[in-house]
C-alpha cells in the first residue's frame, strides 16, 4: 500500500494527521504537482481526478480523495479513535461539522488563493475577482465558527474529530496563505487552533 501525495498540501496533510492518530505508517511517493506530474501518466492513469493525495492499495485498487481514504483507514485498521464518531448522532454531527468546514470553509479558502495568488494560471484560468471575493467569504464564516466552539471544546462536541483535521487545515490556509490573522475577535478560534497545534500529530 502506499500514499502518492504532496506533502505540504493541506489534502495530502489530512491524511497524514489521520493516520499519525490512528497508529498507521504509510509508504508515500511524492508527487510533484507543480511541475504537473499529477496531470499525466503513469498517476493519470491511476487517479480519477488527477489530485493527490491517492491510496493505492496492494491489490492495485486506487482511492482518491482524502476523506475516503481516511475512511478506509480507520475501517481497515481497527483504532480507538473514533474520528468518525461511534453513534449515529455522534457520526452524524461529525459528518455535518465535516462538510460545513470543508465547504464553507476549505474549499473557499482555496479558491481565494489560487486565483488571487495565480499559482496554477499555467493549468486554470485565475480570476483575482473571485478570489478576493472568496477570501472575504472565508473570512465572514470564520465568526460562526468562533460561536460554535463557546458550545463545545471541538466543533463536533466534546471529542476530536475528523473534522477537527479539516477546520485546522483551513486555518491555516487562512493565516498563511491568506495572510487573515485569528485576532481578538476570534478568542475561540485562535485558542481552538493553538490547542490543535500543540497536538504532536499535527505538527
Amino acid at each position: 500500500m502506499k500514499l502518492y501525495q504532496k506533502a505540504p498540501t493541506p489534502s495530502s496533510r489530512r491524511v497524514t494527521i489521520f493516520s499519525k492518530l490512528i497508529g498507521v505508517e504509510l509508504d508515500t511517493v511524492e508527487v510533484e504537482i507543480r511541475e504537473g506530474e499529477n496531470l499525466r501518466p503513469p498517476f493519470s492513469d491511476m487517479s480519477v481526478n488527477g489530485t493527490v493525495p491517492l491510496l493505492v492499495l496492494d491489490s492495485g485498487e486506487c482511492i482518491a480523495e482524502s476523506i475516503a481514504i481516511c475512511r478506509y483507514l480507520d475501517l481497515a485498521f481497527p483504532n480507538q479513535q473514533n474520528l468518525f464518531g461511534t453513534s449515529a448522532a455522534e457520526q452524524a454531527t461529525i459528518e455535518m461539522w465535516q462538510r460545513v468546514v470543508e465547504l464553507k470553509g476549505l474549499y473557499v479558502a482555496f479558491q481565494a488563493f489560487r486565483n488571487i495568488s495565480k499559482v496554477y494560471e499555467d493549468r486554470e484560468n485565475c480570476i483575482e475577482e473571485w478570489g478576493h471575493e472568496s477570501k472575504q467569504r472565508v473570512t465572514d464564516f470564520l465568526p460562526k465558527l468562533d460561536a460554535r466552539l463557546t458550545q463545545s471544546p471541538y466543533l463536533a462536541g466534546e471529542a476530536l474529530s475528523v473534522a477537527d483535521i479539516t477546520a485546522f487545515l483551513m486555518l491555516n490556509v487562512v493565516q498563511g496563505g491568506l495572510k487573515i490573522q485569528l485576532d481578538d475577535e476570534l478568542p475561540n478560534l485562535k485558542a481552538y487552533f493553538d490547542k490543535l497545534a500543540a497536538i504532536p500529530e499535527f505538527s
